[in-house]
């Protein structure tokens, strides 16, 4: 490619970024929808006990590409003992020795749980890849294994959902740029991040190599393009819940008791001796 053909693809790109910008979903319309949505997690979550179903879903896809704005999303207005979020740290020298999907599967869902997995198996598949923290046989073998490992999964019962989460590279820098500069944020952005950034288009392949060997009918990789975290998070909510056959689970009309006057007395004044945080807002 010449110069001048780079130059005109690069305007294209930061054209289609600028434009992808300009369309994000406006707040007022996102909340709405979100508060929808999470309405129906509660029900899910509802009919997840009343049915003991297994469920599991695996996050994967870009450093900031928003896996964990979702996950948080999804999580927010239900029980975490019921949706557990599994977010695992790099293996200790124990862990290292023993089958690589152990420690994966021992945080599979019990009946009646959902588990989402803030990365997943498919570590080997990316970042062990392309950093080389594996070798090529332990890569090859993963690749080789998955598919049948997922197919015992479905085959036992377990729901499996897999969703990648991808991003052009300017708003991977873009999001980036802001971990440096935000203070809420600097804990985000790892020494892994850094190196991932250099290694954008190894990253790309390792992704089109996996979703070779292991996008299947019967544990399909589903794509969720996130340029736009709102529109992001909203598309892979709805997709989740409308691929999950639940039901409203009926329920007892509530009503809220008063306290028993039985022994009332100014419970407030027996906390005046105690230690009060002051106020300062």
């Amino acid at each position: 490619m010449s110069k001048k053909e780079k130059k005109k693809e690069t305007g294209k790109r930061d054209s289609d970024a600028r434009k992808g910008a300009e369309e994000r979903l406006d707040g007022r319309t996102y909340k709405a929808a979100l508060f929808d949505l999470q309405a129906e997690l509660v029900k899910l979550q509802e009919w997840l006990v009343a049915t003991g179903e297994r469920v599991i879903v695996v996050f994967e896809g870009r450093d900031a590409a928003g896996k964990g704005g979702v996950i948080k999303r999804i999580t927010e207005r239900v029980s975490p003992r019921i949706f557990r979020v599994v977010a695992l740290p790099a293996p200790t020298e124990r862990e290292r020795s023993q089958l690589y999907l152990q420690r994966y599967i021992a945080n599979f869902p019990a009946a009646g749980e959902i588990a989402l997995f803030d990365r997943s198996w498919y570590n080997r598949a990316g970042v062990e890849r392309v950093m080389n923290l594996c070798t090529e046989d332990q890569y090859h073998q993963f690749l080789q294994t998955c598919p049948q490992f997922e197919k015992s999964l479905v085959d036992e019962g377990f729901r499996l959902f897999k969703y990648w989460f991808d991003i052009v590279d300017e708003e991977q820098e873009r999001r980036m740029q802001a971990r440096i500069t935000d203070p809420r944020k600097i804990w985000k952005l790892s020494p892994m991040d850094l190196k991932s950034r250099r290694r954008w288009f190894d990253y790309s392949r390792a992704r089109d190599d996996m979703f070779a060997a292991t996008d299947t009918s019967f544990a399909p990789w589903h794509i969720v393009m996130a340029d736009d975290k709102r529109r992001a998070r909203l598309n892979c909510m709805a997709h989740l819940l409308n691929h999950i056959p639940y039901e409203k689970v009926p329920r007892e009309e509530v009503h809220l008791p008063e306290p028993d006057p039985k022994g009332a007395f100014d419970d407030r004044a027996t906390l005046a001796s105690r230690r009060i945080v002051p106020d300062r807002f």
